[in-house]
């Protein structure tokens, strides 16, 4: 498990396949089948990469792990093409939540000349208002509990915490899928929170299929 900005972490739970399982969903069409990979496989894998030929992209699988703060996760989960997810839900669960509060340098300035996103400097007073965040992530633990503890069930209770609070949820997707989604996730525009788990996942991944990741994350 690879623990990311204090609480999060990224974890890999499984994996189907391998780059030989995209070599013969590739040759299957002319009914052919390797039994090891070769050199040429990976020269048939940058072909089918850098032509779009993506379907056997498809068929390996990777199931991870996640938890990450709900407004990252959102971010995350307008991946949908690809993936199957199941998340903790704060109608049964009651136990404390976690919540993300940045670090020294999280408090970015807003950049005038982007419709989204941040500079990479900070606000003047940060300290400050880093000050007023961890305040703010307590009250609305310390309501909660209360909420809990007054006979409000969980799933009204939930409504006063915030979008720092930590999600867990398990992900399943395709080899694909992922390339697709760490290709945007991990460029430069993107929030710098998120490119933290994209960085993690893309890691993880390129260790159990290297030569068609490589590839994947190559193409446009």
């Amino acid at each position: 498990m690879d623990l990311l900005d204090g609480k999060g972490s990224v974890e890999l739970l499984d994996t189907f396949g391998n780059d030989l399982t995209v070599v013969n969903a590739a040759r299957v069409s002319f009914a052919k089948e390797s039994t090891t990979f070769e050199p040429r496989d990976e020269k048939l894998i940058e072909y089918l990469a850098n032509h779009n030929h993506i379907t056997p992209f498809f068929h390996p699988q990777i199931r991870l792990r996640l938890k990450m703060p709900i407004y990252v996760a959102r971010e995350w989960f307008r991946h949908t093409v690809g993936f199957a997810r199941n998340e903790v839900s704060r109608r049964y669960v009651d136990t404390e939540p976690e919540c993300y509060v940045p670090e020294d340098g999280g408090l970015r300035e807003r950049d005038a000349n982007k419709k989204q996103g941040s500079k990479d400097s900070p606000i003047a007073l940060e300290g400050v208002y880093l000050s007023i965040i961890k305040a703010h992530a307590n009250s609305s633990m310390q309501v909660y509990n209360d909420l809990l503890k007054a006979g409000v069930a969980p799933e009204i209770a939930r409504g006063v915490l915030p979008q720092s609070m930590y999600t867990e949820f398990i992900e399943t997707g395709s080899l694909y899928a992922y390339a697709r989604l760490c290709r945007l996730r991990l460029d430069p525009q993107a929030q710098a929170e998120i490119r933290v788990y994209a960085d993690t996942v893309s890691k993880l991944i390129e260790v159990k299929f290297p030569v068609s990741w490589k590839a994947l994350m190559k193409s446009s």
